[in-house]
């Protein structure tokens, strides 16, 4: 009977006497004890040196006391340091947003690096498989910087060679609960370096209040909500098409609303139009009287207001032929924005096939020609397959609210986008949880955004019809 032992130096050892063990004993190179003092001062000077490199201020503010303190006692040191402190310390209560622009985060930052971040830093990479560890060593990524903000920390991570954005991309689950966050995102930073977004609270849990009316009148971008930085979130109308996709009560409602209140007094002006076709004849029927004879409700109707609207875009765009390639807004050519709530109604659930192909022509053809004259569509539906809204394509920026499946998401934003963070099928169903917040996937930028827009209630519209009309 023949044993082999395990292992990479004693795999050509075999015995033939049966259970008799084969001790192998690898040969044992003594290294000079010169050589690895050497070393090991080399690697503490450059340690030393990273150190003051990386943070100055915080080596010179622990080093200054320390030398006082050896050259002239500890009294003065203690003085040193008690002033500051007592100068600094009523700070963070008169003026907290200064206080952590300058300090508060910066201090947040360090401890989330060492506490959270450095302390598991192996275990997640070695276990999510971003890591790897071989003939004894381990290969990981490397935390280059943690800043934090109000709401999140956001980690800079150098590659390894040969890793690409996917492979972080498909654990970001692992990333998240192994560190202790609800999600993460991804983002390039730069060539073999990324951005992982963990956030600590949700700035957008309370639900918004309708954005106040614009003194002045403009064509956007509008104002119709907030993103999770905190930032307005400004949404483009003109020059773009937008298609707005979310389940039952994830808030389109709030988007459309908060887009048209945005264009309120450049509808006053003459500078806009907003053209609505509501064939479910509940969200937009409620401003009216803001359309005037521009509405449109039954599919009949819808047809023929989309085919106007064609038709005008073909005339203006024989106008500029030849004279302009851009689209500045004008009381003779104000900037139309058509409104289609559950656009899917008329696209894939209409019966009627005659009146199927002419909204569907008509919708491609705004689509496809409508930017450069001023024409753009923003439209509304539950569904985002592409048998239902086969022309989702040609809407440039897109908004995924609240949605039933994962696969949905990238149907909406693109592929890859769950994967980057964008998680609108984990959106709260609760309305005063999840409805209005959704991610935003822009024509200039691949990664998602997460936002929250503003609730535009019935009294409000009401006030803005009576507003136009009076």
């Amino acid at each position: 009977m023949f044993k082999k032992l395990p292992g990479d130096e004693a795999r050509t050892l075999v015995t033939t006497t049966p259970d008799t063990a084969v001790v192998f004993r690898p040969a044992v190179l003594r290294t000079p004890a010169i050589l690895t003092i050497t070393i090991f001062l080399w690697r503490l000077l450059a340690g030393i040196v990273r150190l003051v490199w990386r943070h100055p201020i915080a080596v010179t503010v622990l080093a200054v006391p320390a030398v006082l303190g050896v050259l002239y006692g500890w009294r003065l040191a203690l003085v040193v340091v008690a002033v500051p402190l007592s100068l600094l310390a009523p700070w963070p209560f008169f003026d907290r947003a200064s206080f952590n622009r300058w300090m508060g985060w910066r201090l947040l930052a360090w401890w989330r690096l060492v506490w959270v971040y450095r302390r598991h830093w192996q275990p997640v990479m070695i276990i999510s498989g971003l890591g790897r560890h071989l003939r004894g060593r381990d290969y990981l990524p490397r935390v280059v910087r943690v800043t934090c903000t109000s709401w999140a920390d956001v980690v800079t991570v150098r590659m390894l060679t040969g890793q690409a954005v996917k492979d972080w991309a498909d654990r970001t689950e692992h990333l998240a609960h192994g560190f202790g966050a609800r999600s993460c995102r991804v983002s390039i930073a730069r060539s073999g370096r990324l951005l992982l977004v963990f956030p600590r609270r949700d700035p957008l849990a309370t639900p918004l209040p309708a954005v106040p009316v614009p003194a002045e009148a403009s064509v956007g971008p509008v104002e119709v909500g907030k993103c999770e930085d905190g930032k307005p979130w400004l949404l483009k109308v003109h020059g773009t098409h937008v298609l707005v996709a979310g389940a039952t009560g994830a808030g389109k409602g709030s988007v459309i609303w908060s887009a048209i209140r945005g264009l309120l007094p450049a509808t006053r002006a003459g500078l806009a139009q907003v053209w609505a076709l509501d064939p479910k004849r509940m969200e937009l029927s409620y401003g009216r009287d803001l359309f005037g004879d521009r509405y449109a409700a039954s599919p009949a109707d819808c047809a023929d207001l989309l085919e106007a609207a064609v038709k005008i875009m073909q005339e203006r765009a024989d106008r500029y032929a030849g004279l302009q390639r851009s689209h500045t807004p004008t009381v003779d050519d104000p900037f139309v924005l058509v409104v289609v709530d559950e656009v899917a109604f008329l696209t894939a659930y209409q019966s009627d096939k005659g009146l199927k192909l002419r909204i569907s022509a008509a919708l491609a053809t705004l689509t496809t020609q409508g930017r450069a004259v001023g024409f753009g569509v923003m439209a509304a539906l539950q569904d985002p397959r592409k048998e239902v809204m086969n022309i989702r394509n040609l809407f440039p920026d897109k908004i995924a609210l609240r949605l039933d499946e994962s696969e949905q998401v990238d149907m909406v934003l693109g592929d890859g986008a769950r994967d980057r963070g964008a998680l609108a099928d984990h959106i709260s169903p609760i309305p005063e949880q999840g409805a209005g917040i959704g991610y935003v996937r822009l024509e200039t930028s691949p990664d998602p955004i997460r936002v929250r827009a503003a609730y535009v209630c019935d009294s409000d519209i009401r006030a803005m019809a009576m507003e136009v009309t009076a």
